[in-house]
């Protein structure tokens, strides 16, 4: 089989098209700065929407250089269980159900039921 194949051939992908009469775009080199003083200069299109950051090689948010802080968005606090559950239930509910739960699992030990201050 090794026979058939076509020499001079590649098996990967390989553009038949040249660069002759093919115009770039013109560009525009913009320059982030990170907190840790990392310089990115990056091209772009001069067509091309420029974002207002860029992730830096250190992982910090590099922003444009002599460009508008961006917009912040206001984050939301993080929503916990305890919160959720505030959110079905008061605290005299949870109280009375624990109460509940309690004296079904002393019940099942063969304790005493505890009695209820109302």
């Amino acid at each position: 089989m090794a026979d058939r194949t076509l020499r001079g051939s590649r098996m990967v992908s390989f553009s038949m098209e040249t660069s002759e009469n093919v115009v770039p775009s013109e560009r525009q080199i913009v320059v982030y700065v990170c907190p840790q003083e990392h310089r990115i200069e990056l091209p772009f299109s001069i067509e091309a929407e420029i974002p207002a950051t860029w992730e830096c090689r250190c992982g910090e948010e590099a922003l444009l250089l002599d460009g508008a802080a961006p917009d912040r968005k206001p984050v939301k606090p993080a929503r916990t269980h305890w919160d959720m559950l505030l959110e079905r239930r008061s605290i005299p509910e949870l109280e009375e159900l624990l109460e509940e739960r309690l004296d079904l699992l002393r019940a099942s030990r063969g304790e005493k039921a505890t009695k209820r201050s109302a």
